[in-house]
């Protein structure tokens, strides 16, 4: 497996992630997403999206949403998806670690967060395995599957967040 930037030619890949119900159910977008939309989901200036590829094939994403906001910089937001072929094999961790590393060593950031549907359990146990704590919890935040459902706020800070080396 390789980890890089995102290219445009990814978009198919990328496509066929979010083709799969299992995917988009644990997303904000709604199912049968076009490749046109998808593809405009990751075409924005203020975002960072590293793909993870395997024999030649993108299997995984993740995006850390920056700002322009001058107060908040030092924050981006997290969205990621693996392919359901590619579960289990350590994907997402490997695209997390990456995404901190350059969160960390790179962009200057502080502050990771994102937020999970409760029900997805395997992500929130990925999630505090790499550091996130859960802050929150929104209550019937969001529909799925006919109903309202609760999602936690997750956010991880950089650990040396106030340390001044000498």
């Amino acid at each position: 497996m390789k980890i890089r930037r995102l290219e445009r030619s990814d978009n198919t890949d990328l496509f066929d992630i979010y083709s799969f119900s299992s995917v988009s159910e644990n997303t904000s977008q709604l199912p049968f997403l076009s490749s046109d939309i998808v593809a405009n989901l990751f075409d924005n200036l203020e975002q960072y999206t590293l793909v993870a590829e395997s024999n030649g094939k993108v299997v995984g994403h993740i995006t850390l949403f920056l700002t322009n906001k001058i107060r908040d910089r030092h924050c981006a937001g997290i969205a990621i998806a693996v392919h359901p072929d590619a579960h289990g094999k350590g994907i997402g961790k490997a695209l997390l670690q990456e995404a901190i590393n350059q969160a960390d060593n790179w962009l200057n950031l502080v502050r990771l967060e994102l937020e999970v549907h409760i029900d997805n359990s395997a992500a929130i146990s990925l999630y505090k395995r790499v550091g996130f704590e859960i802050e929150g919890t929104k209550r019937l935040s969001t529909f799925k599957s006919g109903r309202y459902i609760d999602m936690h706020i997750m956010s991880r800070i950089r650990p040396d967040h106030g340390v001044i080396a000498s």
